[in-house]
């Protein structure tokens, strides 16, 4: 059976902490005398009372957390951030659907980017960098994000941290964990700040640059206007866009590697960092070819534009620089197939992940020598380190997995209404937390607010589905886990 009470103190002291968020929100809102001041502040008293309660219910719970408690807590603790997170917008008045305000928080803390929201620029700063501030704390994990700062509050977090982390192999930089989630943190801060500074630089004013560089640096997406990093009209501002998508698609405990290491080399001999790599660089060429070609765009233009839109794109980011639903259509196949690649593990991107592509090509290399030598014993190693079987079948679980729900989930949407393309796009934007989609209703530069609510609580399900990495969800769902054993 599940600890209910250990869950029960796990929540509340989160639910306190999401409270101490908007408290931040507050300050912003305060400063810039927004309508959204009371909001925060009931939003702030109801979010930090259920907080409370929890956790007075949870008082005398042991620290004896096992794993099916870890999975069930990480799960829990992503939809009810999420339905807290509701509270400034619904109070507000801004967003009067509960739906619609799920939607777009769950969006913000699995970094999906995708909005319901036409005009952002009509909203206040308060709520607009309350939207960037969720893109923030779940681009690493919110467990993660309390690990790191609060250890104490989240019991086994050991167990918590393997059912929220992402990738197939588990990296770490020193053997405690809590120590370690801190140097990941140092690394997100000052490539958040860094970015924050080059926006400045770049031509955008301060509220802008600090909340494009939280979008950026969690590969987020939410914007403050609707017109996203094409309303800026800068040409340096969509390369230093490019640049930090980049970066924060790489594996951020490889990063601190070679930065602390002041050795380049880390990063270019790393197998995952090298395909995606060569994925930016093929998928931005071919797109800049058509680019030239069919819409007569200027090489600089060209090559600027498909930078800035495969980096955004492939790191699941979702900002956009130009309006990629004017492009060839054979475009949106390569940023298709962008989308489910992804980053790289370890990093805030979403996505198949590169690490796994590179693992199958391994395995397809492996099934090919053994039709030739049958009776051989065939090794997978990646950047020295033998992978065992288990790691391989999980990997080719995970990409059929993700096929097989790709195609349950556009189905189920076309009998709901949306044609076959949207269907596809919107299921693969979800699952990979990318924001835009490409199809005949809506296309990377639009909000999805014309959708349906039943189609708005699925693409909700799908992006924690996605962000989670289907297993620790879906384990709910089997008979094994509810037996007491």
């Amino acid at each position: 059976m599940l600890n209910i009470k250990l869950i029960s103190k796990i929540i509340g002291s989160l639910l306190v902490l999401e409270a101490m968020l908007m408290l931040v929100c507050l300050v912003v809102a305060l400063f810039y005398r927004g309508n959204d001041v009371y909001p925060f502040m009931w939003s702030i008293g109801i979010t930090a009372l259920v907080g409370l309660l929890f956790r007075l219910y949870g008082i005398n719970a042991d620290n004896n957390l096992s794993r099916k408690d870890a999975y069930f807590v990480v799960t829990i603790i992503w939809v009810l951030f999420s339905s807290f997170a509701t509270l400034p917008f619904l109070i507000s008045g801004y967003l009067s659907s509960f739906t619609d305000a799920y939607f777009e928080m769950m969006s913000g803390f699995t970094t999906t980017g995708a909005s319901i929201i036409n005009f952002p620029e009509k909203f206040p700063q308060g709520l607009l960098f309350w939207r960037s501030l969720t893109h923030w704390i779940g681009g690493l994990g919110i467990v993660f994000f309390t690990v790191a700062i609060l250890p104490s509050l989240v019991g086994g977090s050991v167990k918590v941290f393997d059912a929220e982390s992402t990738g197939p192999i588990k990296s770490k930089l020193h053997p405690r964990l809590t120590t370690g989630s801190k140097w990941i943190w140092v690394v997100y801060i000052v490539l958040t700040i860094i970015c924050l500074l080059s926006y400045k630089v770049c031509g955008m004013g301060w509220f802008d640059a600090c909340n494009y560089s939280m979008a950026t640096t969690a590969t987020g997406g939410f914007g403050t206007s609707s017109t996203s990093i094409m309303g800026f009209h800068k040409p340096a501002l969509d390369y230093a866009v490019a640049f930090f998508c980049f970066i924060s698609g790489v594996n951020f405990t490889v990063l601190y590697a070679s930065a602390t290491g002041l050795n380049i080399k880390t990063l270019l001999k790393n197998s995952e960092i090298k395909f995606y790599t060569i994925m930016v660089l093929f998928f931005s060429g071919f797109i800049a070819f058509e680019l030239v070609r069919y819409n007569h765009y200027e090489i600089e233009h060209a090559i600027r534009s498909a930078l800035c839109q495969v980096c955004s794109i492939i790191t699941t980011t979702g900002c956009f620089s130009d309006d990629a639903g004017l492009w060839p259509h054979i475009t949106w196949v390569i940023f298709t197939v962008g989308m489910v690649i992804g980053g790289c593990s370890g990093s805030t991107s979403g996505g198949v992940k590169s690490i796994r592509i590179v693992m199958l090509f391994k395995v397809l290399r492996n099934e090919f020598r053994q039709i030739i030598h049958p009776n051989a014993v065939l090794p997978m190693k990646i950047d020295g380190v033998n992978i065992p079987m288990k790691q391989r079948v999980t990997v080719v679980s995970f990409i059929g997995l993700y096929i097989g729900v790709v195609f349950i989930s556009a189905f189920i949407m076309i009998m709901l209404g949306l044609n076959d393309i949207d269907s596809i796009t919107v299921t693969i934007s979800c699952l990979s937390n990318v924001g835009p989609a490409f199809g005949k209703e809506v296309g990377p530069t639009q909000s999805w607010a014309a959708f349906p609510d039943a189609i708005k609580w699925m693409c909700s399900c799908l992006m924690l589905l996605g962000r989670l990495e289907f297993f620790g969800v879906l384990v709910l769902f089997t008979r094994d886990y509810w037996k007491n054993n």
